[in-house]
């Protein structure tokens, strides 16, 4: 798939030469900093050493007043709370956060995670009722609720009253809960407003501490929970979520609760001397931002995917090591068996594009197979995008409705798109790259129908091509320890701060291209003209591409992030390589 290169805006060089001088970093850092917001040297220093203090006071969400107020009166009043969250992992770890808290100071307190198949996402009238008939007169929603406006009036009528924290748009009218907290409401003047589900269930339990006089040294051990919603749900890792993450990686990375210490356990991602969660390790290496993505993420998400997700929230509250791990392989389990799922359908969903004759003419898509598994549909859509770079929605059969996952490009708004068709949905909710919805199988193609013509109305051609951005140009030579060793200090990296992405041009290969693994192309590259030692490179699933034209000596331009191996204690540079250019003459 062609891709477009495109560089970065570059810093101004005045300020370029200023943040070179006084940091003592080359010119070429310094441009990544600038380029990413960074001034001078004060804002240098909150953005590679970030400070707790620099979190925001939570007293300034909209609500965040009332949310406390009614927590205490239902503690001073002995009522029984139930603290309820979506089945992704940015629900489960607020949950798991919020009840670990409140489980602290109050004894009538419980958690309820709704049935991805018999309930769907979000409030629902089984969780209300539930609540209703056990006694719980309120409820504190997680990542779900803004758009509850029926359900919430649904609960008062039963006498259980709500506190909604979500991260969410919200619909047109807000639901009358006793407190809402969300800072994408158009009245909520919160200083940042990309904080996670989980992350939001943290600025409430930091609001209840600070008014209620717990030291804020007891609320740290919650943000390994958080740095792992931060990860898993893609949410921009700038302002308040960079310190919460740097923050929450020291934590994992030092001393992690039980249910993530089993994850990681599992998955072997350290050394272990007993086999159970809690003995004595030590990591591999130093877990990112990534090994959550990939790793816990995934797992803690199978077992809302495959079986329940309250699965997933005992896991994360428990501190007793053994019932941790044998709760750690049981979702390990699942996570197996939710990609034997997600392979299945994906290549029936390949087999299906490749053979719809009119593939070739649509700007977006939408898929349907009735017997695809509900929860591994959003894998699937992500999956067609990397071989079909469009807009893409596939739906399944569940209780008698279409429902589905929605997955976008950059630059294209799929909530905005969903969002269009809202007449023709029972229910949806999301964001600017995700969305859920569901709708009568009777509106279905004409679901199809609109979906198309907002996205060709919509999808321009430029966003229509992929597109690699580039931080900046580098030549071989460049790639010191030094330099490597600061731009280690960028981290941790996600949307919104991603791992910088260089381009070096006229490369040879120093006679090593081979193709390893599943159609990886590894190589050792040298610079023409320019004075470099051979750096060791990958290119991921490009050697059928281009093995051939680089075997024979030909010059190219590469794309990449460079990355550290070590191997027998020896560390050495190895350059990721995203795309190649060959040099056409």
């Amino acid at each position: 798939m062609d891709k477009r290169w495109v560089l970065k805006p570059q810093g101004d060089q005045d300020l370029v030469r200023h943040l070179s001088k006084v940091l003592n970093i080359n010119e070429k850092l310094a441009n990544l900093l600038a380029q990413r917001g960074v001034t001078s040297y004060d804002t240098a220093k909150a953005y590679f050493r970030p400070q707790l203090e620099h979190l925001h006071d939570p007293f300034l969400m909209k609500d965040m007043h009332q949310a406390v107020a009614r927590i205490e009166k239902a503690l001073s009043n002995g009522e029984k709370i139930m603290v309820y969250g979506d089945y992704d992992v940015d629900g489960t770890t607020a949950v798991a956060l919020v009840y670990t808290f409140l489980k602290t100071i109050h004894d009538k307190v419980d958690f309820y995670v709704p049935d991805r198949y018999s309930e769907g996402y979000g409030v629902s009238i089984k969780g209300i009722d539930f609540a209703a008939q056990n006694g719980f007169s309120l409820i504190i929603a997680l990542d779900c609720g803004i758009k509850a406006v029926e359900k919430v009036d649904y609960a008062k009528k039963h006498g259980v009253e709500f506190i909604i924290c979500d991260h969410h748009r919200p619909g047109d009218s807000l639901p009358a809960a006793c407190a809402i907290l969300d800072p994408k409401r158009d009245d909520c003047n919160y200083p940042y407003k990309e904080l996670s589900g989980c992350g939001i269930g943290f600025k409430l339990i930091q609001a209840f501490a600070w008014k209620t006089n717990i030291p804020f040294s007891h609320l740290e051990r919650y943000l390994d929970l958080v740095v792992v919603s931060i990860a898993s749900d893609i949410v921009p890792i700038t302002g308040e979520n960079r310190v919460l993450a740097y923050y929450g990686l020291k934590r994992i990375n030092s001393n992690p609760r039980a249910g993530l210490e089993a994850i990681l356990n599992v998955s072997n991602k350290y050394s272990k001397s007993n086999g159970l969660a809690g003995a004595n390790h030590r990591y591999t290496r130093e877990l990112t931002i990534n090994d959550l993505v990939f790793i816990v993420g995934p797992r803690i998400n199978a077992a809302g995917r495959i079986e329940s997700a309250r699965n997933s929230v005992e896991l994360l509250i428990t501190d007793d090591p053994e019932k941790a791990f044998h709760l750690g392989n049981q979702i390990n389990e699942l996570n197996t068996e939710r990609k034997t799922l997600d392979t299945s359908a994906t290549a029936i969903a390949l087999e299906m594009m490749h053979n719809d004759p009119k593939i070739a003419e649509r700007k977006g898509t939408v898929l349907y197979h009735p017997e695809w598994h509900k929860g591994v549909i959003g894998i699937v859509a992500s999956r067609l995008i990397e071989n079909y770079y469009r807009p893409t929605i596939v739906l399944t059969q569940s209780e008698g409705m279409v429902t589905g996952s929605a997955r976008s490009i950059k630059g294209f708004d799929i909530y905005d798109a969903v969002d269009a068709c809202g007449d023709l949905l029972e229910h949806f909710g999301g964001h600017t790259y995700a969305a859920g919805l569901s709708l009568r199988p009777e509106n279905l193609e004409s679901f199809k129908d609109r979906f198309e013509n907002y996205v060709r109305e919509h999808l321009t051609d430029d966003i229509a091509l992929p597109e690699i951005e580039i931080d900046a140009t580098l030549d071989l030579q460049d790639i010191k320890r030094k330099f490597f060793d600061v731009l280690n200090q960028f981290a941790p990296f996600g949307p919104g701060n991603m791992s910088p992405v260089f381009q070096t041009d006229n490369l040879i290969d120093a006679g090593k291209a081979k193709i390893v693994g599943n159609n990886h192309l590894k190589m050792e590259v040298v610079q023409l003209d320019v004075r470099s030692e051979p750096i060791s490179s990958i290119a991921f699933q490009q050697g059928l591409e281009h093995y051939e034209y680089i075997r024979d000596g030909n010059p190219f331009n590469i794309c990449y992030h460079i990355e550290e191996n070590e191997w027998n204690g020896k560390k050495s540079f190895q350059l990721n390589i995203k795309d190649i250019k060959q040099v056409k003459f």
